[in-house]
């Protein structure tokens, strides 16, 4: 198991949740931009503003629902953190141009784990982005679904994904204080992804936050 287990906190809603989750520990913060559905979704120039004050080290995640690298690249700069997530699905030789454009900020794919389609997809895509985000979400339904759904997934595929990938894979969906222990141990991801699960009545819980951490093996 990676003793060196990275945590990104996601949905973060403002400067102070963004201070709390770095003095709690997290190695990573998530900001969410225009969704189809989904919680946690803030302003442009909120991210923008949030992602300015956070410290060297601390990696700032730009959660995009946006298919083309056009509105990517024009989305990022205006938000401007360390880090892109594309929470949809991109055309083939998308994510190579967006990183030609982007040689320095980094390039993570979710990939929405449903069924065992979800290996074919993260061989396909893990050669062409920095890491891979497994997650729960319904991307091809009416209403998309591309994250943020406090839902759980089969672990077993992640944990087969993560040992057939050769890039990092962080693992999302449905993770809180009380099983996260068991998803690392099952999964053994690189880095692990937690958004309702550390919130109580929307707000990030200082509490939660704790018992998250202090339940997490390997941090």
């Amino acid at each position: 198991m990676n003793s060196q287990l990275r945590v990104k906190i996601c949905c973060i809603q403002s400067i102070a949740e963004a201070e709390l989750a770095i003095a709690c520990g997290a190695d990573a913060l998530g900001l969410v931009s225009e969704m189809p559905s989904g919680p946690g979704v803030i302003s442009e120039a909120r991210i923008a503003e949030i992602a300015a004050q956070v410290p060297a080290g601390i990696a700032t995640f730009l959660l995009t629902s946006k298919k083309s690298v056009e509105d990517i690249l024009l989305q990022h700069r205006r938000c401007r953190t360390t880090t892109i997530q594309i929470c949809d699905s991109l055309q083939p030789g998308d994510h190579a141009t967006l990183k030609r454009a982007l040689p320095e900020i980094e390039i993570v794919q979710a990939i929405h784990v449903n069924n065992e389609s979800a290996l074919h997809k993260a061989r396909a895509l893990a050669p062409h982005v920095e890491a891979l985000l497994l997650d729960s979400g319904e991307p091809d339904a009416r209403m998309k679904t591309l994250g943020g759904t406090g839902r759980t997934h089969n672990w077993l595929i992640s944990a087969r994904i993560c040992r057939k990938i050769d890039k990092p894979v962080y693992l999302a969906g449905g993770l809180n204080p009380q099983n996260i222990g068991e998803a690392v141990e099952t999964v053994q991801p690189f880095g692990v992804d937690v958004c309702s699960g550390v919130r109580r009545n929307g707000q990030l819980d200082q509490s939660l936050l704790k018992a998250f951490f202090q339940n997490l093996p390997g941090k």
